[in-house]
């Protein structure tokens, strides 16, 4: 068993679209920094960002009511879905200048234009919707949003969906055409592609079985090759852990104070594919409703329109399921072995204060196939059982974690990095919107981790992401303008793809 010892500048640890999007960025930012990557799996994009195993939303809060709440006075508060929505143009623009500089090719490949709808039903939600429309119409980042009541209307946006509707229950539906479905799987099989051109060491079907701080302040990792067996020791002086699901084992083990009282839930989701293709044909949107009482916000039905493999498919669901794996490839001991004395306080907390979202998970788990059709039913009330099968979609880990607004053991919906005092490591947590904000989420870890860095970097950052450090919400001319350039440099050419609609 050898056990050879190596140094690099920086260590990534998981090839999914976290590591492959600080990888890209800080290759472009200092190019003479040596990059190396472990990742346990054969490929990259296998997990959490595999197209399968996410809903490729292209996260934007354009459809996503859990991104928009209701407060005590009866406003809409549109908050969260204005900090959502600058997070992805941010993606938007950072893909687009990859795309100009011919980093990587071929934008239809893993982003496509595709409408944004929310969709609700009964008198008091469709006056809830009504007024979600006209708060986000006015802002500039929602201009475009459409708002119908009216079932002839509907029927020329959602024809699936209307058709064979015998319930005379209120309808309603909000529209933005600029909306887009992104294969993150695609995406980052694609940097991890420009990445091995720039000479970063990727290693797959590698595990890191430890990491330790040295004497002199730099992280030694103990990796294991799993085809070979053997034992390697690599040192870094800066690591993230990107590993989806499988970052907070790896954060408990470095031992660093900011890890502690951390926890994490896992929830696995169930997707219903259709395998009819002239129902595939009928639909070309993404249409968000509204979750059910008591379910976590990430379980929010959906209708999607995907492009996988340049292929139309139409998902439905999440269905939410229970399993005590981290990653879809984990473990059956990973929750357990992930309950430390310093958090074991703050998981029994979030038990008692989550027994709802038990129960909930509990009864989706023991759902029959023809007890989900009924649910895909309120959206399509004609579908057959034949025509849909179902999917294992991947592992999300929940953030469990004392806050001060909610208190010891609060479930966090969200996506959190979690950074050693002196910047040397960083890991990321949680779940959605993860992807689709991934830019402005590693833009944030190297503000954190790298700030002697900050104002030689700032310049490149700029030249990469013209809104870097400016709310666009504040700027229409500048929203307009990457608007324009996003689009026309990847290719997303409205027009000609809702001529495809049947």
């Amino acid at each position: 068993m050898s056990n050879r010892q190596t140094d690099t500048d920086v260590i990534l640890i998981g090839a999914g679209i976290m590591s492959a999007t600080l990888g890209t960025l800080l290759k472009e930012l200092v190019p003479n920094w040596k990059i190396t990557v472990f990742e346990k799996l054969a490929s990259p994009g296998e997990e959490s960002s595999n197209e399968w195993n996410n809903a490729g939303t292209g996260h934007a809060a354009l459809c996503e009511l859990n991104y928009t709440s209701v407060k005590p006075d009866g406003s809409i508060d549109i908050s969260k879905a204005i900090s959502v929505n600058e997070q992805f143009q941010v993606s938007m623009q950072f893909w687009s200048y990859l795309v100009k500089s011919n980093l990587i090719r071929n934008p239809q490949d893993f982003i496509m234009p595709l409408p944004h709808m929310s969709m609700v039903q009964g008198k008091e939600d469709v006056a809830f919707l009504k007024k979600r429309f006209e708060t986000m119409s006015k802002n500039p980042l929602f201009q475009g949003m459409e708002f119908s009541d009216d079932p002839k209307k509907l029927m020329e946006w959602i024809p699936l969906i209307m058709k064979d509707r015998t319930s005379d229950e209120p309808i309603a539906a909000t529209k933005m055409d600029s909306g887009t479905d992104v294969n993150f799987g695609a995406l980052t099989r694609m940097l991890f592609e420009h990445l091995k051109s720039k000479n970063v060491g990727i290693h797959y079907k590698h595990s890191v079985d430890d990491i330790k701080r040295t004497s002199d302040g730099a992280w030694e990792l103990k990796i294991r090759n799993l085809s070979s067996g053997s034992v390697e020791r690599h040192t870094a002086k800066f690591v993230f852990i990107g590993g989806g699901g499988g970052s907070l084992p790896l954060l408990q083990k470095t031992g660093i104070p900011e890890g502690k009282h951390i926890g994490g839930f896992p929830i696995s989701g169930l997707f219903m594919v259709c395998n009819n293709p002239e129902v595939v044909a009928q639909h070309h949107a993404k249409v968000y409703g509204k979750a059910k009482v008591g379910a976590p916000p990430m379980s929010v039905p959906h209708l999607d329109t995907r492009f996988i493999d340049n292929q139309k498919s139409l998902l439905f669901g999440p269905f939410a399921g229970f399993s005590p794996k981290f990653l879809k490839t984990g473990s059956m001991f990973d929750l357990l072995g992930s309950v430390k004395p310093n958090n074991v306080l703050t998981m029994l907390a979030a038990g008692a204060k989550n027994l709802s979202l038990t129960k909930y998970l509990i009864q989706q788990v023991m759902l029959s196939k023809e007890k989900r059709m009924e649910e895909l039913r309120e959206f399509i009330p004609n579908a057959k059982i034949e025509d849909w099968d179902m999917l294992v979609a991947g592992q999300r880990v929940q953030v469990i974690k004392d806050t001060e607004a909610g208190g010891k053991g609060t479930l966090q919906f969200g996506t959190e990095v979690v950074t050693a005092g002196d910047g040397s490591i960083a890991a990321l947590l949680g779940a959605s919107p993860g992807a689709s904000t991934a830019v402005s989420v590693m833009l944030e870890v190297i503000e954190k981790c790298f700030p002697q860095h900050a104002k030689a970097w700032e310049p490149k950052i700029r030249e990469m992401i013209p809104s870097y450090g400016a709310p666009l919400m504040k700027n229409p001319g500048l929203i307009r303008e990457i608007h324009t350039s996003t689009e026309r440099t990847l290719g997303l050419n409205r027009g000609l793809h809702s001529a495809n609609v049947m």
